[in-house]
């Protein structure tokens, strides 16, 4: 329903400005949040996500944030069983991805940052309250 939200009222501001995709992405509204819990989607959420960048090309044309909850987390640590799935993160983090690790699962798991994949920065109030940050600030909400 979220989502929907957010593509209407995208597709409103584009449609009463009369502006393109591309007027619309260079104004800097083009602000997006993929909310990650399932370890299922992992790969589909990376995917996605450098699909979105594609799009976009590499003028930083969009703006994207990566929240992750849940055992999810747990396979962006480091070392060479998830060397795969980090290395893929590293290229988007390059590309300009923001990704988020939520307090409580670190707690959870055990994690520090400097057991994640680099970029990772810790979502101090958890990660449900960095999502609704974000989309209060203008962020699309995308759930994989």
């Amino acid at each position: 329903m979220m989502l929907r939200r957010n593509f209407l009222k995208w597709t409103t501001l584009v449609a009463a400005s009369g502006a393109s995709g591309a007027a619309y992405a260079q104004s800097g509204e083009n602000k997006v949040v993929y909310h990650l819990d399932d370890r299922e989607k992992i790969a589909m959420a990376l995917g996605n996500i450098q699909n979105h960048f594609s799009a976009f090309g590499d003028g930083g044309q969009v703006v994207i944030a990566l929240v992750v909850i849940g055992e999810p987390l747990g396979d962006f640590r480091l070392g060479a069983d998830a060397e795969r799935t980090t290395a893929k993160l590293r290229g988007l983090v390059d590309k300009g991805l923001t990704p988020y690790a939520c307090s409580n699962t670190m707690a959870w798991l055990k994690l520090t940052l400097a057991d994640l994949a680099s970029g990772f920065q810790v979502a101090d109030k958890g990660g449900v309250v960095k999502l609704a940050e974000l989309q209060r600030r203008g962020y699309a909400y995308i759930r994989p």
